[in-house]
């Protein structure tokens, strides 16, 4: 299992590491500091838009074979990262980064589901959700601390990762695993996930990440204006939120194992709501750094919850049903800037926007968690 939890750190760790950076790219690339910003952007446009398809696709190509071609186009795209003497084929590498992890995150969370006992998924899937949230967290530390040498090698210790990990795929889904699409035609195996569960669970990721993108974003803006934290200040700060959430994950996934996924997911979206609400009105910094703690650890607790309702939500097409919820997942954090800036100065409002999602999405918890219940009784 070690082999997926690595996979489930890369993926974010790939995506945010250009973060504090991007004045090297700049220079390195000879562009502007404009054009070096779409590191990011190359990145996550494809790999949101594939994820629409790529795990439904995958399953009819078989997770191995796929997992481990994408792996090796990873790697290999790192490599041109690291090699690009222009902007245009940075950005290419990039794309290409982005695409191919789409192939990767949500077969890996598929196949734990596929791995592992129903009693003990969420737990195992606990671990995964706190491995994202670690890649998101140190990704900045690690790409800044490359950057302050030489930005290449972080691409080219991404590149080393993602061949190391082609060498162990996940396995394909035995033909009694009830997850195995493979006697579906193409088009069968889109309608199953036409399923009010899984648009539930798409909707659950949606808000979740457009809020905690939204608190990200919130506390960025703020170590700056109120408190005049520098940017690698600024970055220790967000990263409790990853640290919160490696710490806390296969704890919090035992806790949704016994206590129930509606009634673990719906308490960690409030917690997160209440924490959120006052988050932008703290008067010190130690205590933004427990309000971003607190709420990395709930957030936590939540992918744990909505992993597994996306993964059983279609039996018959598991790798389709996580890449859809990926999707709407990364959705919610690309619009999260556009709606909080028009509010952030009004520290309350933005807070209260921010935990309004939410509580949204603890409502829409408890919803997909009912509904589950009466689906398995």
């Amino acid at each position: 299992m070690w082999a997926f939890y690595i996979g489930g750190f890369l993926g974010p760790f790939g995506g945010a590491m250009v973060t504090p950076m991007l004045p090297e790219l700049a220079d390195g690339l000879d562009t502007s500091l404009t054009t070096a910003a779409w590191a990011l952007t190359a990145y996550l446009i494809p790999f949101a838009a594939i994820m629409l398809v790529s795990g439904t696709l995958a399953e009819s190509w078989g997770r191995a074979r796929t997992v481990r071609g994408a792996y090796v186009v990873y790697a290999v795209a790192s490599l041109a990262c690291a090699l690009a003497p222009t902007a245009g084929l940075f950005l290419g590498g990039r794309a290409l980064q982005g695409a191919a992890n789409a192939f990767t995150s949500p077969l890996l969370v598929a196949a734990i589901s596929a791995a592992v006992p129903r009693e003990r998924l969420s737990r195992s899937l606990g671990w995964y959700a706190s491995m994202q949230a670690a890649g998101q967290a140190f990704a900045p530390l690690v790409g800044g601390a490359a950057a302050a040498f030489d930005y290449r090698w972080a691409f080219v210790a991404s590149a080393l990762a993602a061949a190391g990990l082609a060498f162990v795929p996940p396995s394909d889904a035995a033909p009694a695993d009830p997850g195995a699409a493979g006697t579906l035609t193409a088009w069968g195996r889109y309608k199953t996930l036409a399923n009010r569960p899984l648009a539930l669970a798409c909707a659950v990721a949606f808000g979740l990440y457009l809020s905690t993108t939204g608190l990200m974003v919130l506390v960025a803006l703020l170590g700056g204006d109120r408190f005049g934290l520098g940017p690698d200040a600024r970055g220790l700060v967000i990263a409790s939120f990853g640290v919160a959430g490696l710490a806390t994950g296969r704890v919090l996934g035992r806790a949704a194992d016994r206590f129930g996924l509606g009634r673990a997911g719906v308490t960690a979206l409030l917690v997160f709501a209440a924490v959120t609400s006052v988050a932008g009105v703290v008067p010190a910094v130690w205590m933004l750094v427990a309000a971003v703690a607190t709420a990395g650890a709930a957030t936590t607790a939540a992918r744990v919850v909505v992993n597994p309702l996306a993964v059983t939500s279609t039996p018959a097409n598991r790798g389709g049903a996580t890449s859809m919820t990926l999707s709407w997942q990364f959705l919610g954090s690309a619009i999260a800037p556009l709606v909080l800036l028009p509010v952030y100065h009004r520290a309350m409002s933005a807070s209260l926007t921010v935990a309004a999602a939410g509580a949204v999405a603890a409502a829409l918890l408890r919803t997909a968690a009912s509904l589950r219940a009466r689906s398995s009784a």
